[in-house]
């Protein structure tokens, strides 16, 4: 309940400066928080790990639309969206470098013997779910190919 609580007095900052992109990225996140919330039939509180999700899932949403906008020089529209996904990724948990999401793939390959491409699905299964919200996919997948060729 406290992300809830959190996005709503971003809301009422963001209402009281005025901020429409602001406004309109949080008014997203409790829509999707409470969809989420309400899909089960019941009242019952979603977990922080289901939240992580959904809010790296409206980020990455958000930065696929931009990266579309900017490939068709449309920065008119691009500009709102990476605004949006910089507003959503404050409720996010830091994000690792590189180094420390390579350190954990390192230490999952020699956890479980993989090698080759041939292991890569356990691998990638293994990782995501260790760093879940705090790496993007397209990252670990990256390097996770890497160490693995």
């Amino acid at each position: 309940m406290s992300l809830q609580v959190d996005v709503m007095t971003a809301m009422k900052a963001a209402m009281k400066a005025k901020d429409q992109t602001a406004l309109a990225a949080l008014r997203a996140v409790k829509s999707e928080l409470l969809l989420a919330q309400t899909a089960s039939g019941s009242k019952e509180e979603i977990s922080k790990d289901e939240e992580i999700k959904i809010l790296s899932k409206m980020v990455k949403q958000r930065k696929d639309s931009a990266a579309i906008f900017l490939e068709q020089n449309r920065n008119d529209l691009a500009d709102p969206e990476i605004a949006q996904a910089e507003i959503i990724s404050q409720f996010l948990p830091a994000q690792l470098s590189e180094e420390e999401i390579s350190e954990e793939v390192m230490k999952t390959i020699a956890a479980t013997g993989a090698e080759g491409m041939k292991d890569m699905g356990k691998v990638m299964g293994m990782v995501s779910k260790a760093l879940a919200g705090k790496a993007d996919g397209k990252t670990i997948s990256s390097i996770v190919k890497a160490k693995l060729s």
